[in-house]
C-alpha cells in the first residue's frame, strides 16, 4: 500500500545521460518508500534548481562523480555521492579489456588506493587517471586518445566524452552502486527528518519561554533563537540570523555575555537582564553554548510573588483595630493615630510599657495599610542572643557558619518583603546590629551572612520599645542616627493604670475570649452581657489596682477567673472574697497619697515622651509635630512642660 506523499522522504536523483537512464530505471522500485524525482541537470543548473525549490525542497540529493562533488559545496541539503564498488571497477575493467588492448580508468578525484594495490598485485596493465572538473575531464579524455588508449572506463561524463572523441567507453556505475546510494539517501533523509522534527519541537519550546534564549555552536554561530530575544535585540528576521555569528547579528552583546558558565547582570538596549550561560550538550560533549536572558524586573516580580506567597502562609496579622478595647480618651487618641499612620509608609515607633498591646497596635496598623495583603513579620529583639538574632533577621548563605542550613536561609527582613516588619523591644538590639539595620532602612536592601550580594526589599518598619530610646542615645547604648530613622511617626500607648475606666470592658472581652476556648465556660456565660454582669461587682477592686503588668497581667487574672467560673452552677456570681482567693495581689495594695494625681502625672509623662520623640524626628519643627499628632500648639506646649 502506498504511503502518504507528505510522510515519504523526498529524494532528488541528479544526473545526465547514462546515469539519468539508470535512475529512471530504478524509480519504480522506490515508489512505496520515497518520493524519488529524477533531475536531468548538472553542476550549476542543478544547484540553482535545488536552492530555488522551497516547499518541495528535497530532503537528500543523489548524484555521481564530479556532479555530486560540485553540489556538495553549493547546496544546503545533504548530498550522497555514488561510489563505485570494487566489484564495479573489476567488472568494468574486464569488459573494457575485451574491447581494446589499451585501457584507462578515469575517476573523479584521486584513484582509490585499494584499486591501485589490486591492479599492481595482479599486474593488470591499466592507466589510472583522475579529474576535478568537467573541463579537466574533457582535456584528460583527449590526452588519453592522443596516447593511444582504446577504451576508457569512467562515470557518465567521462564515458560520453570518450564516445564523442571516437573511443570505446564503459560506464563505471552499476545498478548495485546506485541502489546502495539510494539506500544511504533514505537513511540520511530519515535522520534529517528526525533532526528537523527535534529542532521544530525545540524551537516551539523556545518560542513559548518567557525568557530570551539563544543557542550557539562551538564557533559562536546561532543554532536557535526565540522571538522573545529577537524582539529584544531588534532582529527583524530570525530565520536569516540562524547560522550567523551571534556577535555579528547583535554586536551590542559584545562584552555583556558571561565569559564562563554562570550568571551575570548586564544591560542590553537600556534593559537590565540576568544573563545565564550554560553548555549546549551534544552526544555527551559540549557542542556549544546556551544563553538565557531574564529581565531583572521579571526576576524581581517573581521574587516578590514567591516571597509574598510564603509570607501569606507564615506571617499573618491577626489583630484588627476593633480588637483594641477601651473607650477612654487616651485609647481613642491611639486609634485615631493608627488610622492616620496606616495611610503612610513612614517608619513608626510605638512607645509603651510591657503588656500595653504594642504588637496589637502594629498589626492593626498593618491591616489598615496598603500592605495588608502581604506579610506581617514580628520579631522580639530582646528574645535572641546576638549571633542568633543576626542570622534570624538578615538570613545567611550556605556555609556561612557551623550548622548553617544547606542552601542558606532568608531572614525575617526578606520574609517581610512588600509587607511590614515589626521589631519589638528594639531598644534591646545590640549596637553591632543597629548599624546593619540602619543600612536596611536607608538603602532598602539586605545582605545575608556570608554573602556579598544585596537583596532588594520593600518593607515598612514598625518598631516598639518600653525603654526611653532618648536615654539610650545619651548613654551610647542606642545609635542616634537609627533613633532618628525609626522615630518618624510615633504612638505612645498609655498604661492600664492611666485608663482605669477601660479595665472592666477589657476584662469582659478577655473573659469572652476564654469562653470561645472552653465549652463549659461558654455554657455559663452565654454572651457578653452575662460576662459583664459577673464582673460588675468586682469593678472597684479591678480599677484600684495599679496593674504593673498592664493588659497582659489582667489577662492572666481573667484566665484564673475563667477556670473558677467554668465549675460554678448557674447563675454564676463572683464575690470580692472569691476574687481575693483567686487573685490576692489585687488586695495587697499599699495606700498612696493622691494616687489619682500620680496616675495623671504618669499619663502626662508618657505624652511628653511622645512629643519629644516627634520633635527629634521632625528636627524641632513644632508646626510639623502638631500636624502629625493632630494637636494644637497650646497642647504641645502643655505636654512638653508636664511634670515627669
Amino acid at each position: 500500500m502506498q504511503t502518504d506523499t507528505a510522510s515519504r522522504p523526498r529524494i532528488w536523483a541528479v544526473g545526465i545521460s547514462r546515469l539519468r537512464d539508470l535512475f529512471i530505471d530504478l524509480v519504480g522500485a522506490y515508489v512505496d518508500r520515497a518520493e524519488l524525482d529524477v533531475v536531468s541537470l548538472g553542476f550549476e543548473d542543478a544547484a540553482n534548481r535545488i536552492e530555488s525549490a522551497r516547499d518541495l525542497r528535497p530532503d537528500v540529493v543523489v548524484a555521481g562523480g564530479s556532479n555530486g562533488a560540485y553540489l556538495k559545496t553549493r547546496v544546503s541539503v545533504p548530498v550522497v555521492v555514488i561510489s563505485p564498488t570494487g566489484f564495479d571497477v573489476m567488472h568494468a575493467l574486464t569488459k573494457a579489456r575485451r574491447e581494446g588492448a589499451s585501457v584507462a580508468l578515469v575517476t573523479h578525484g584521486d584513484t582509490p588506493a585499494e584499486i591501485r594495490r589490486f591492479l599492481g598485485a595482479y599486474r593488470i596493465d591499466v592507466i589510472c587517471e583522475s579529474y576535478r572538473s568537467a573541463q579537466d575531464a574533457e582535456n584528460l579524455v583527449l590526452d588519453l586518445r592522443d596516447r593511444g588508449v582504446d577504451v576508457v572506463v569512467g562515470p557518465g561524463l567521462v564515458a560520453d566524452l570518450a564516445a564523442e572523441a571516437g573511443m570505446s567507453s564503459v560506464f563505471l556505475y552499476s545498478r548495485a552502486s546506485v541502489v546502495a546510494a539510494f539506500e544511504t539517501a533514505l537513511e540520511v533523509a530519515q535522520a534529517t527528518r528526525r533532526e528537523v522534527a527535534r529542532r521544530n519541537r525545540l524551537d516551539n519550546l523556545l518560542q513559548h519561554l518567557r525568557d530570551g534564549v539563544v543557542a550557539v555552536d562551538a564557533l559562536g554561530r546561532i543554532e536557535a533563537i526565540n522571538r522573545r530575544l529577537t524582539t529584544a535585540l531588534g532582529i527583524a528576521d530570525a530565520a536569516r540570523a540562524v547560522g550567523r555569528p551571534l556577535l555579528d547579528v547583535a554586536p551590542e552583546l559584545d562584552g555583556v555575555l558571561p565569559a564562563a558558565d554562570g550568571d551575570v547582570f548586564g544591560a542590553v538596549r537600556g534593559v537590565s537582564y540576568a544573563i545565564h550561560r550554560g553548555p549546549l550538550a551534544s552526544d555527551g560533549a559540549s557542542g556549544g553554548t546556551l544563553y538565557t536572558f531574564q529581565e531583572s524586573r521579571a526576576v524581581e516580580r517573581l521574587d516578590r510573588t514567591l516571597r509574598s506567597r510564603q509570607g501569606a502562609q507564615e506571617f499573618v496579622a491577626r489583630y484588627r483595630l476593633e480588637d483594641v478595647v477601651g473607650e477612654s480618651e487616651s485609647i481613642e487618641r491611639v486609634r485615631a493615630l493608627v488610622r492616620r499612620y496606616a495611610k503612610s509608609d513612614a517608619t513608626v515607633l510605638i512607645l509603651g510599657e510591657s503588656g500595653t498591646g504594642k504588637e496589637m497596635v502594629a498589626q492593626s496598623m498593618h491591616r489598615l495599610s496598603r500592605r495588608k495583603d502581604f506579610p506581617f513579620v514580628a520579631m522580639n529583639c530582646g528574645a535572641f542572643p546576638e549571633a542568633l538574632l543576626e542570622s534570624e533577621l538578615f538570613g545567611y548563605e550556605e556555609g556561612a557558619f557551623t550548622g548553617a542550613r544547606k542552601g542558606g536561609k532568608a531572614g525575617l527582613i526578606e520574609a517581610a518583603h512588600r509587607g511590614t516588619l515589626f521589631l519589638d523591644e528594639i531598644g534591646e538590639m545590640p549596637p553591632s546590629l543597629q548599624s546593619r539595620l540602619l543600612r536596611v532602612l536607608q538603602e532598602r536592601e539586605v545582605i545575608r551572612l556570608g554573602s556579598t550580594e544585596p537583596t532588594r526589599v520593600d518593607i515598612r518598619v514598625i518598631a516598639a520599645t518600653h525603654r526611653s530610646l532618648a536615654e539610650g542615645v545619651a548613654d551610647g547604648s542606642f545609635r542616634a542616627d537609627l533613633f532618628y530613622r525609626i522615630n518618624i511617626l510615633s504612638v505612645a500607648l498609655p498604661p492600664l493604670r492611666a485608663r482605669s475606666s477601660d479595665v472592666l470592658p477589657l476584662a469582659t472581652a478577655l473573659l469572652m475570649q476564654a469562653a470561645t476556648r472552653d465549652k463549659a465556660l461558654a455554657s455559663r456565660l452565654p454572651g457578653g452581657d452575662a460576662a459583664a454582669r459577673v464582673l460588675a461587682p468586682l469593678e472597684p477592686a479591678l480599677r484600684q489596682y495599679p496593674w504593673p503588668g498592664n493588659v497582659r497581667e489582667l489577662q492572666n487574672i481573667v484566665e484564673r477567673m475563667a477556670v473558677e467560673i467554668a465549675d460554678m452552677d448557674a447563675p454564676v456570681a463572683l464575690t470580692l472574697d472569691e476574687l481575693e482567693g483567686i487573685a490576692p495581689e489585687l488586695f495587697d495594695i499599699r495606700p498612696e497619697a493622691n494616687a489619682e494625681q500620680s496616675l495623671r502625672d504618669l499619663s502626662r509623662s508618657v505624652e511628653a515622651d511622645q512629643v519629644r520623640a516627634s520633635l527629634a524626628a521632625f528636627g524641632g519643627d513644632r508646626d510639623a509635630v502638631c500636624k502629625a499628632l493632630g494637636i494644637s500648639k497650646t497642647t504641645l506646649w502643655r505636654r512638653l512642660n508636664a511634670k515627669r
